[in-house]
């Protein structure tokens, strides 16, 4: 019976319905987030209005990673947008340990000079600063670029604010009939754009390394085939179209192969496919189901999705071959596992009593905790940074994305205009 519900449950979640700018809210934060100010930055006399709020950007991207607490812009005593115009008396009465500042200049051609700098207030000294020459378009990837060195300052961890997430949207097209799309957008939801329709399921998109492409899984004639994307060529190439299931495809760390989950043979198993030599490797050969493998950040080992031992759970084995050995024991459900980017970590989905939840398991330790408290949640994907997981989940009847820390304590939710939104995978770093 297990096995059956198992089985089902592979299917059908490949197929539940899903509903494109993402609308993040951060809906728990760190008790005591370090306050700090983000003054708008000062536009250069002459210079033509930027189209984007730099000073918004920034506000709002150390907002949402739950770790600061932003003032808003009409709390500000002062708006500085030079190192001797600060008083820093009045910002340590309004409370702020952390000051930053900026300016931006048109230089001609479209583009823009932006000039920021970080201040510790209640020591009064500069911790950063640096300067961007930026075509208008990509301002709001300035911004990001800030946030991730203002992140990386105050934290000492890298900040993931200047990526990239996939997702799959559905809605209702012509005639009623169902229209799935693959987007890209930055983390923040915006700029979002579509990578390709269809009028079949499009599933488990998988970034390449660099960033440059994408992997997935397209229903395309009523039969499962896995494409590589091109993102900036917009062409695509089909890999894998063996009868049968041709699912879960997961690159690795170098790029220069991939794995799979293909029935060709008869049962699911993993395969390797190598790009160089465009050589199929077999990876398990066991009568259960093997799925959904995910490679070690050394490239030297795969976890996956296995029902052998009577109930889906997550086992680890030597890319070149030998015997997988089982991981997770904590329940009798345990699906989707990836690693963390420092290869310590696992995050994975856990059921317990009909409910599918975000967990993490330390590899080191043993360590076993569930961060979610929701019903159906769904493909866990972890932030190249580590300190974030994004999620699929349902909230009422919708399909939304939720994020979560790694610890548990800072919370996001992030929705479509209409309808819902499934299928998430973050970006490596640009």
């Amino acid at each position: 019976m297990t096995r059956i519900l198992f089985t089902l449950l592979l299917f059908m979640a490949l197929l539940r319905p899903a509903w494109a700018v993402l609308d993040i809210t951060v809906t728990q934060g760190l008790e005591g987030a370090l306050p700090v100010a983000v003054v708008p930055f000062l536009r250069v006399a002459g210079s033509t209005p930027p189209p984007v709020d730099l000073a918004g950007v920034i506000s709002s991207d150390l907002a949402r990673s739950g770790r600061f607490k932003p003032y808003p812009f009409q709390d500000l005593p002062a708006r500085p947008g030079r190192a001797e115009d600060i008083r820093f008396r009045d910002w340590r009465l309004l409370g702020s340990e952390y000051l930053v500042i900026g300016q931006i200049e048109a230089v001609g051609g479209n583009r823009y000079a932006t000039r920021f700098r970080l201040f510790d207030v209640l020591k009064g000294v500069q911790l950063s600063g640096f300067q961007f020459v930026t075509p208008a378009s990509g301002l709001r990837r300035t911004a990001h670029q800030i946030s991730d060195i203002i992140y990386r300052e105050l934290t000492g961890e890298p900040g993931a604010f200047n990526t990239r997430i996939a997702y799959v949207t559905e809605f209702s097209g012509t005639g009623n009939k169902r229209r799935y799309v693959l987007n890209v957008a930055d983390s923040d939801g915006y700029n979002a754009f579509p990578v390709l329709e269809s009028g079949e399921p499009l599933m488990s998109p998988a970034w390449s390394p660099d960033g440059s492409k994408l992997a997935y899984v397209s229903f395309e004639h009523k039969k499962t085939s896995i494409f590589i994307q091109d993102l900036a060529r917009g062409s695509r190439q089909r890999l894998s179209a063996f009868p049968g299931i041709n699912g879960a495809p997961a690159w690795s760390p170098d790029g220069s192969r991939m794995a799979m989950t293909l029935s060709k043979d008869g049962n699911p198993e993993i395969y390797i496919f190598h790009f160089a030599s465009s050589r199929w490797q077999r990876l398990t050969h066991n009568a259960a189901i093997d799925t959904e493998a995910a490679w070690a950040p050394d490239g030297k080992s795969l976890v996956f999705t296995s029902d052998r031992g009577g109930t889906p759970q997550i086992y680890q084995m030597p890319v070149s071959g030998g015997r997988a050995h089982r991981l997770s024991f904590e329940g009798r459900y345990n699906t989707r596992a990836s690693f963390s980017p420092d290869g310590k970590q696992l995050v994975l989905l856990h059921g317990d009593n009909g409910n599918f939840r975000i967990a993490v398991l330390s590899l080191e330790t043993q360590d076993f905790r569930v961060l979610t408290d929701s019903r159906l949640d769904e493909s866990p994907s972890f932030a190249p940074n580590g300190s974030m997981i994004l999620y699929a989940t349902v909230k009422g009847a919708a399909n939304i994305l939720g994020a979560v820390s790694v610890d548990g304590r800072v919370r996001q939710q992030l929705a479509v205009e209409k309808g819902g939104v499934r299928e998430p995978a973050w970006s490596p770093f640009q």
